[in-house]
């Protein structure tokens, strides 16, 4: 639970503050970026919420802080919100919330199916998410991009009978996944998603291409708010920056037009746009390499 007398000195008065436990994960900002911004290592209140649609907002980003280092100083209203999550992005696309410090704060997605859902990396375990994503038709698969952001899965997985689905240079951080990806071919898992290895951030990362139109992404690749264009970042490269280059200019090979990413803003952007950006931010590794 958030801390008043922890208040980092950049919080505006009033409501809603940011405590020094954050961890600067970006999932505040991205949830309500009209009440919380960055500051040199963490987020803070820039502007309390001025309409009840921008407090649901902030509410929503209290309940998804993976460190609980948000706090109101009136009542906490945060149990009006709970059930708002999954939060819809687009057409059956979710994003489920409770971000997990464990995965430092990685955003977790759903993909309703008929024959079955989806659930992309994993939030932290909770039992009233586990109820809605129960209401939901619960979760057939879990797609785990790496090894960093499995946060909950196995306790997902053993709930609703799940079957996980990690790259085998993945493998120790779940060790009993149910479907092991081997090499760095594109893998048709189901008719409309495709296991695409992305190496280099680790060495067994990969992505998720849903319908040819909505690319889940982990840590290899997001969208830069401040730059307004895709981004990619050297400095959280753990494994081999030429490997991330490399993966970064295969994603030419498909059409997509959605990046949802566990870590960085998720986008939309026209296939065409897309396409350039993709372009020049492969242009900008290389010359970073």
């Amino acid at each position: 639970m958030a801390q008043s007398r922890l208040r980092v000195p950049e919080n505006i008065e009033g409501d809603f503050f940011v405590d020094s436990t954050c961890i600067d994960c970006d999932a505040c900002r991205q949830l309500a970026p009209a009440t919380f911004a960055a500051a040199d290592d963490h987020s803070y209140v820039f502007a309390q919420p001025a309409s009840p649609s921008e407090r649901r907002a902030a509410l929503q980003a209290l309940l998804a802080c993976p460190t609980a280092s948000i706090g109101t100083l009136r009542r906490n209203e945060s149990r009006e919100v709970v059930d708002d999550f999954p939060l819809h992005i687009a057409e059956e696309v979710y994003y489920c919330g409770f971000n997990s410090p464990k995965s430092y704060g990685g955003n977790s997605y759903l993909v309703l199916h008929p024959e079955g859902n989806w659930m992309i990396d994993a939030p932290r375990y909770l039992e009233r998410l586990a109820r809605r994503l129960e209401d939901m038709g619960g979760v057939k698969h879990i797609f785990l991009t790496h090894r960093d952001d499995v946060a909950g899965a196995e306790s997902y997985a053993r709930r609703f009978g799940s079957r996980r689905i990690i790259h085998r240079l993945e493998l120790a951080a779940q060790p009993e996944a149910e479907r092991v990806l081997e090499g760095f071919a594109p893998a048709p898992l189901a008719p409309g998603f495709l296991a695409i290895p992305t190496p280099g951030h680790t060495r067994g990362h990969s992505a998720l291409l849903y319908r040819e139109k909505f690319l889940f992404t982990g840590d290899h690749l997001w969208f830069s708010r401040a730059r307004a264009r895709l981004g990619a970042s050297r400095a959280v490269c753990w494994h081999s920056w030429p490997q991330q280059v490399a993966s970064m200019a295969s994603l030419r090979d498909f059409s997509f037009e959605w990046v949802l990413p566990g870590h960085g803003q998720r986008v939309r952007l026209d296939p065409g746009e897309m396409r350039r950006q993709l372009d020049a931010l492969v242009a900008d590794m290389r010359r970073a390499a």
